[in-house]
Formats: structure tokens, sequence, C-alpha cells
């Protein structure tokens, strides 16, 4: 399910590092992300991708923050680099990489709504991860890409091999990556009402995101994010994005 990524593909890569970030990226095309148009960002190695500022944090918290960061959580956990694997991102206008984000955020979009046709895209890549204190060879490989016409903008997360959780600082199994504060996905609009928590998000069950969907292909998930009636296709399990799981959003 992930797309092209590595030197090969022209991706930067940020530092090998604890808890680093990329320098702030200034974009070709604005992002709209709940209601605010954001013109750069910040790759974060704890998997997170944020606008405005860097998140350097390493422990995964539920949404909403008091702290009001708008970002875009792939998987929020306690990556250190420099015990292995690499961050990727670059930003695209390829058309061979236009026309399947087209395709594949289709089922995102609801019936009788324009047919998602990108012509920008942003990729951030984890690529083989290790964790805080990792005494194994367990690695995560994940992905976020935004996609943008200049308008609508998305959001789809694809999961590759997820073999931890969580780092020993938040109190995770040297050896194994479980157990503790597993790790958090999904994203936070920054105002404190609007997110959502992919299910499973800080329980073991995060582990299985390369399993599951809400669009019907295992390890991928798409969201529309520009605006406050943010849709998502097909439900994995019953239910709407939520302020809470429970509440719809306003």
């Amino acid at each position: 399910v992930l797309y092209p990524f590595g030197p090969g593909v022209g991706d930067e890569a940020t530092l090998h590092e604890d808890d680093g970030t990329s320098p702030e990226i200034f974009l070709q095309e604005n992002f709209s992300f709940f209601g605010h148009a954001y013109r750069s960002l910040y790759v974060n190695n704890n998997g997170v991708v944020s606008f405005g500022t860097m998140v350097p944090e390493f422990t995964p918290q539920p949404f909403p923050l008091p702290d009001h960061h708008p970002f875009v959580a792939p998987y929020w956990a306690d990556v250190d680099t420099r015990l292995g694997g690499d961050v990727f991102y670059r930003q695209s206008r390829d058309p061979q990489l236009l026309a399947r984000l087209a395709q594949d955020l289709a089922p995102a979009v609801p019936p009788g709504d324009p047919s998602p046709q990108p012509t920008w895209a942003f990729v951030a890549t984890w690529d083989r991860v290790a964790y805080f204190g990792s005494a194994s060879n367990k690695v995560n490989t994940f992905q976020a890409v935004l996609a943008s016409d200049g308008v609508t903008c998305f959001v789809l997360l694809n999961y590759g091999d997820l073999q931890w959780t969580t780092g020993i600082a938040n109190q995770g199994d040297l050896h194994t990556g479980l157990g503790g504060i597993p790790a958090q996905a999904g994203f936070h609009s920054g105002d404190g009402v609007h997110y959502y928590n992919i299910p499973g998000s800080r329980t073991p069950a995060v582990q299985s995101l390369s399993h599951r969907s809400n669009i019907g292909v295992p390890g991928r998930w798409a969201f529309r994010v520009d605006h406050f009636e943010a849709t998502e296709g097909p439900p994995e399990t019953p239910g709407t994005l939520s302020k809470t799981p429970e509440a719809p959003w306003s």
C-alpha cells in the first residue's frame, strides 16, 4: 500500500536522532486543514506531521490536546532513528503519483461529490524505524500522504509492517516494544474541538492498523480534512468522525 519513497524518488531525510524533526518545509500549495490554510509543515521523527510548530513530544496523548497544535499523526510514538530506520519526505507534482492518488482517494468521497483530482502531494515515510531504548530488531514502516487540488484537501495514511507500539520511556518493554502507552493515530485540528482518533489508538490494537482500513484496503486510511464537515470513506466500524468516539462532528 505504500507509495514510492527514498532517495531514488527525490526524498530528503531527517537526521538520525532521538525526537528529531525536519526543518520547516515551505509548501508549493496551501494545505487547508480544518478551516485553516497552512503554507509550511514539519515532519517529526516521532510519527507526526505538524503545522506551524515542530512536535518533539515522545509520549502520545489522546486528542484533543490542550496545546492547540494542529497535526496529522500516522503513528505517534517514541521513535529513535539512531537505533535504526529513516524518515523521508518530499513534495511532488508527478503525474503518475497524482493519478494513483486520485484513484486511491476516490472511496473517501461521498457519492455525488466530485472525484478527487489532486495537483500536489506531500509524502512522508517512516521506513523501518526503531523505538527508543530498543534491545531488539523490531521496526515500523508507515506513511502519511497529504494531497490537494488547491481547495479540497485529503490525508491518506498507509501502513506497512508495524512490529512495535511503545518505547521504554513510555513503559514499553525494551525487548518487545509493546505494553505501556501505545501509539496514537489520527489527526488534531488544533482548535480543541475537532479531531479524530483512529479506532485502537493508545491500545495494543494500534499495531493492527496495517490490517484494517476505513476504505476497504487493508493498511490504508483516507480522510478529507479541509473543512469541519470532515468525511471519510465507508466506516471500518459503525460511527463517523467525531469530537469524541460517540459524538458527530459539528
